[in-house]
């Protein structure tokens, strides 16, 4: 996804991987005013709890990443930050601890098992009411599929290919595979983030103001086709 690009470009050793950027800006925007306690699954160096600590510095964030390289960068945002694998890990380590909001901003696809830790944060760790904020890339993004129509299937060191996603998900299947999956979860709204082709005219001729209008427009209308990132807020209902 735009901005997520490995810091010492190994990919073969996410242990190692640095994550930096300047942050999710609409997963940011899209928080609740009343969120205390944050939990960010995924946090890379932090960037997410940077750019919310410039709005609410009172708000507590608790990490979660791979890399103990990008703990030590994340812990100058966050509250704390702990090094788990969320492939193996029951994130037990929590205890009972129920936050306000979770966010997992470019990590699902990246897990073995997006649909067991979705779980195990819902049922465990977010509150009943709470807030989820889940961000993924789109695998149809026009440029990707323009790649694929002309017979190019790569994996690259950053971006929608990146080589370490395990899985891929589509505007119409993000909900589905992940929100759908877990009975204590509703869609309460999705929205994409995107461009259209606009080439020379962005580059040369268009005001920015007016390329980003456009592209607002054309991704609200075709998500699936321009849209680069996926967004979807989610809540924490009673147990069924």
């Amino acid at each position: 996804m735009r901005g997520y690009s490995p810091a010492d470009g190994i990919w073969s050793d996410r242990c190692s991987v640095v994550y930096q950027n300047e942050g999710n800006l609409l997963v940011v925007s899209l928080l609740l005013p009343n969120v205390k306690t944050i939990l960010d699954v995924g946090c890379g160096a932090g960037d997410n709890a940077r750019v919310i600590r410039k709005v609410n510095d009172n708000v507590e964030i608790v990490g979660i990443t791979l890399s103990a390289e990008e703990s030590k960068h994340a812990r100058r945002h966050m509250t704390a930050v702990h090094v788990v694998d969320l492939d193996v890990s029951d994130l037990s380590f929590l205890g009972e601890r129920r936050f306000d909001a979770i966010i997992f901003s470019h990590v699902l696809e990246h897990v073995k098992d997006p649909q067991r830790v979705l779980s195990l944060c819902a049922r465990h760790h977010l509150r009943v009411g709470g807030q989820m904020l889940i961000a993924v890339p789109n695998v149809l993004y026009y440029k990707n599929r323009l790649r694929f129509l002309t017979g190019h299937f790569e994996y690259e060191e950053s971006g929608i290919m990146d080589r370490t996603h395990l899985h891929f998900f589509t505007w119409h299947t993000a909900d589905r595979y992940l929100v759908d999956t877990v009975k204590e979860l509703k869609l309460a709204y999705k929205v994409a983030e995107g461009s259209a082709p606009l080439w020379v005219l962005r580059r040369w001729l268009l005001p920015v103001a007016i390329s980003t209008k456009i592209d607002a427009y054309f991704v609200r209308l075709f998500p699936n086709l321009f849209g680069q990132q996926i967004v979807m807020s989610v809540s924490r209902i009673e147990e069924r």
